[in-house]
């Protein structure tokens, strides 16, 4: 996993990769860290052979004419493995010259026979104006890649703002600096009163120069922490201690399922921001997406080396481990670029002035005429009532377009989304089914003929109103742990046994019920799949639960005696541990038309503008974070959808989003109570006020399986770390 997403990509990732196992070796790693000084690496000919250095370039300068996409991807790649070199300042450069209009340099930073060096920060440099003489004065800031470079690129005061300079090395005193870094070292430079040419002067905004400086920042933080998170969970999958794989305790899987989090943050906002760089995006809208990037992507590889570290254990801690090389670039990387609190500052700001990044997909050729029909046949809804549409919509398909024919249209990715827009510029809504979104695709894999007939259409229509119930006081996330027993009796069951936590109990027509049928076989296996009915099963005893809210959404449910008659059983008994987890290959394709911030974001923002006297530096730092949080989150549905309509699997975007999104919607509304201050501790506050969020917000961590047990997922399922020992084992 990594930046790439399409299939030439996954090319140009295995090639470098490839190319990194050959010159990049351990011998050629620890030939660098012990070296006096950083030399210029013997396999440099070889990187600008391969088109690395020019990848970003026009042909006419000797480059390949891509994109930036594709010079992260190989920028993430030689991150990941620790390539020595100055890559990274070399392409910042000759990107920066590009944008520039500097021509000159480009054709010998693409072949390698330049090599070029940059400082973000000035130092004591400063440009001193002499009508039209400019010479430049002082030291510099901690030049990356200083040691060996050819060409400098540096910041420099101009009369109290930023500047960005171009000086030749023979211009220059340079003083090379013992390094954090010991794979690719730092420099300092001295201009005594150097004079500049017009053109060395760069007539680039210099904050353009800082969003492509923390563009590729980000995408080599992105390789790190992926190094970091699969060397972690590798060694976690075989170290033992006190008779286990380490792996196996959940303080170290929960640890590993968190790095994977945090890497998947930089990957997706390091994507987003080399997307953000093509010449056709709003500037200030990729100047929020590089913020993005800057605020996220450092600040978590530095968070997962150590960490990785961590679950290494003593071994990590040595220097013969690679781990503490890995941490010393990630926090480099982090310094160099600024502080994590000035990117999400940042972002904050930009936001509040009204930037917003685009996450749109541009669909392919056939929409348009995919698109042709839809409208056609949702052109017949609008002229309907309210109560008649609804009906109309299912009984073609949209209710559930990704259900196959009858029930939906078989709708593939592409014509998902293209409904989905057709719908929302009919303002059409189909009928929400909630639970019945589960009951209907496992009665269509599972369920015989009249129970279809019987089901599905009413459910699809918004005539049947479903239940869940699944959860019991002594088995909720181990939903395999329930004891609610179902007994055979003469033309069914007889249901035994308590449900709790079921949402709508008091207004549904039916109810999905998990029940024990075998008492003798494992536990997954003794299960059966339901269907019963709410308002005509006598022994049903429903009793609202209040909440911490004090509402009572939630519902505690008594089977007495229920009977379940046999054309109510789904599948064959035994079966329902099977029915419970069933989803179908052709999964809802879907796309937020919301901010990319969601409506959370936005109500965070339009709090922080009635907050008296605006936000200190503070709010604005905690604002940055959750704007970071809520925009990565957004750009990781984006990906699923872009794998989904490029045929592929979900990526662990997807497993990840969840985890996330709890987290960041319950911090969104902790935010915004603090913001509203002692008003927010009033009583009887309104259902949708920031304190009635916030209580609500806390069963996300709960409902649907725990954060716990979403830790537990991630480390086995995508991690690959061994699953718990069974109880008393």
């Amino acid at each position: 996993m990594g930046i790439e997403l399409s299939d030439d990509h996954r090319d140009l990732r295995d090639s470098v990769r490839g190319w990194a196992e050959r010159h990049a070796t351990p011998a050629v790693i620890r030939d660098a860290v012990e070296a006096k000084s950083e030399a210029r690496p013997v396999f440099w000919n070889s990187l600008a052979e391969l088109g690395m250095l020019g990848l970003h370039l026009p042909e006419e300068f000797g480059g390949a004419g891509a994109g930036f996409v594709e010079l992260a991807i190989v920028t993430e790649e030689l991150g990941r493995s620790m390539v020595p070199g100055p890559f990274l300042p070399t392409v910042i450069v000759s990107a920066v010259l590009h944008e520039a209009g500097r021509t000159a340099e480009l054709a010998p930073l693409a072949d390698g026979s330049m090599l070029a060096a940059v400082a973000l920060q000035p130092g004591s440099l400063r440009l001193i104006r002499d009508g039209d003489t400019v010479t430049l004065a002082g030291r510099s800031g901690h030049v990356l890649g200083g040691q060996v470079a050819d060409l400098f690129l540096v910041a420099a005061d101009d009369n109290g703002d930023r500047a960005f300079v171009v000086v030749r090395r023979d211009q220059v005193s340079v003083t090379e600096l013992p390094s954090h870094d010991l794979v690719r070292r730092h420099a300092q430079i001295e201009a005594e009163n150097v004079e500049l040419d017009p053109e060395d002067v760069l007539d680039l905004d210099p904050q353009r120069v800082l969003d492509l400086a923390s563009t590729l920042f980000s995408a080599e933080a992105a390789g790190l922490a992926g190094w970091a998170t699969n060397t972690a969970a590798e060694y976690a999958r075989v170290r033992q201690q006190f008779g286990r794989t380490i792996g196996q305790f959940q303080g170290v899987k929960h640890k590993a399922a968190r790095m994977l989090a945090s890497t998947e943050q930089a990957r997706v906002t390091a994507w987003d921001a080399a997307r953000a760089m093509a010449p056709s995006t709003e500037r200030s809208e990729a100047s929020l997406a590089s913020a993005v990037a800057g605020a996220v992507a450092p600040e978590a590889a530095f968070t997962v080396t150590k960490d990785c570290i961590q679950i290494l254990g003593g071994i990590g801690y040595t220097w013969e481990h690679d781990a503490h090389l890995y941490m010393r670039r990630a926090q480099s990387l982090r310094i160099l670029l600024g502080s994590t609190a000035i990117w999400r500052r940042r972002v904050a700001s930009l936001t509040i002035d009204g930037a917003r990044r685009v996450l749109g997909i541009d669909l392919p050729a056939e929409a348009e005429a995919i698109r042709a029909d839809i409208r056609s046949e949702l052109a017949g809804a609008t002229s309907l009532d309210t109560s008649d549409r609804a009906s109309y919509l299912a009984d073609r398909g949209y209710t559930a377009p990704h259900f196959a024919v009858p029930w939906g249209k078989g709708a593939d990715a592409v014509t998902q989304l293209v409904i989905a827009e057709e719908l929302r510029a009919a303002a059409l809504e189909p009928h929400d089914m909630i639970i019945g979104n589960w009951v209907v695709p496992t009665l269509i894999a599972h369920g015989d003929d009249q129970q279809l007939q019987r089901f599905v259409p009413p459910s699809l229509r918004g005539d049947i109103v479903w239940c869940q119930l699944f959860s019991e006081p002594g088995a909720g996330s181990d939903l395999a742990g329930l004891s609610t027993k179902a007994t055979k009796v003469d033309g069914g069951w007889r249901l035994q046994g308590q449900k709790v936590w079921t949402s709508g109990a008091r207004d549904a027509h039916w109810g999905i019920c998990l029940a024990r049928t075998d008492g003798d076989v494992a536990k997954h296996k003794g299960l059966s799949y339901f269907l019963v009915d709410i308002q005509n099963s006598p022994g049903l005893d429903i009793r609202p639960l209040r909440e911490i809210t004090g509402e009572s959404l939630f519902n505690e449910v008594f089977l007495d005696d229920v009977f379940v008659p046999d054309d109510c059983l789904v599948g064959e008994p035994g079966e329902g541990w099977k029915l419970a987890r069933t989803t179908l290959a052709n999964e809802r394709v879907s796309l937020s038309n919301d901010s990319s911030l969601g409506s959370g974001g936005e109500t965070l923002l339009n709090l922080a503008a009635s907050v008296p006297g605006g936000l200190d530096d503070e709010q604005l730092t905690v604002l940055g974070k959750v704007l970071c949080d809520a925009q990565s989150g957004g750009l990781m549905a984006l990906r699923t959808t872009l794998r989904s309509l490029a045929g592929g699997q979900p990526g662990a975007e997807s497993s990840i989003a969840k985890l996330l999104g709890v987290e960041h919607i319950q911090q969104i509304w902790e935010v915004a109570m603090e913001w509203t201050g002692p008003d927010a501790l009033l009583g009887e506050q309104d259902r949708w006020s920031p304190t009635q969020q916030f209580l609500n917000s806390q069963c996300l961590s709960i409902a649907g399986g725990t954060t716990n047990v979403q830790l537990n997922i991630i480390g086995e399922r995508i991690l690959g770390l061994p699953r718990d020992p069974a109880p008393g084992k």
